[in-house]
């Protein structure tokens, strides 16, 4: 777990237990406004050749267990292995099946055997992992010789016209920040995993208002968790100010909030 007693840097990730205990309050309502996780898990599915199979697998970041059941309908219930962080998020999930375990756990030290899965599946989870070098080292290791780490993630100018608004409001941090595309790419090429594809594809939703969004993220769980975000409630000038300054990125569906996705599929080598 991050020592909250150490001082942040302002660009630092947001700490474990503040990440775990979000997502933990946002269990309830995150599959109510989870279009985009639904949208990008199922393309990260794709992604996967028909002919693979799977004896064990594990979903890591299993969140309320939307894809953990879609993984255990493909694969077989009996063989999988689900992971979260968040003690609320696998309360929740639990109860719903598609796993064998449900486990609580950080992602950058799995508590699985070495060589244990065919396949480690998270989709829009380690985003939130401050040292993903590790992430993919544990992948590896876990991993059984011919397996397969297929991921999705959010990277660099993820809602960039939230972002932009707020700038012209304040300079405060008020949008989650990620790590760029060309670091996925440095760290995936040096992971000891084959990469069989790596891509960034943009995924806008639109909004009839500002509101409408902030609810949304905050539903989820995903709402600004940077360190050097500010305290307290926000006035409604600066409300104001924001909802004048995204309104110059309005289109004929509304307001875009434009997410960057990164989708990988790994190989461990035979």
């Amino acid at each position: 777990m991050t020592d909250l007693s150490l001082p942040r840097v302002p660009d630092a990730l947001p700490g474990k237990r503040q990440v775990a205990a979000s997502f933990s309050r946002a269990a309830a309502s995150y599959d109510s406004v989870a279009e985009l996780q639904r949208d990008v898990g199922q393309q990260l599915l794709g992604r996967l050749s028909p002919s693979f199979i799977a004896q064990r697998w594990l979903d890591l970041g299993c969140g309320t267990g939307y894809f953990t059941r879609a993984l255990g309908a493909r694969f077989g219930e009996d063989s999988g292995l689900a992971l979260d962080i968040a003690e609320g998020m696998l309360n929740h999930a639990r109860p719903q099946g598609g796993a064998a375990h449900f486990i609580a756990g950080d992602a950058e030290r799995l508590p699985l055997q070495a060589a244990s899965c065919d396949l480690v599946f998270s989709s829009l989870a380690v985003q939130w992992c401050a040292d993903f070098a590790s992430v993919l080292s544990e992948a590896h290791r876990v991993l059984k010789p011919g397996g397969v780490f297929a991921f999705s993630s959010l990277c660099a100018g993820t809602l960039y016209e939230l972002r932009d608004s707020w700038r012209q409001v304040d300079g405060m941090v008020h949008v989650n920040r990620f790590r760029g595309f060309e670091t996925y790419q440095q760290l995936c090429a040096d992971s000891g995993l084959n990469v069989v594809s790596l891509e960034n594809r943009p995924h806008v939703l639109h909004y009839p208002d500002v509101r409408s969004l902030t609810h949304e993220l905050k539903a989820l769980g995903a709402h600004n968790l940077n360190p050097g975000r500010p305290g307290g409630l926000t006035g409604r000038a600066r409300i104001l100010a924001l909802v004048e300054a995204y309104e110059q990125f309005r289109q004929a569906q509304g307001l875009p909030a434009t997410y960057q996705v990164v989708y990988v599929v790994l190989e461990k080598p035979l």
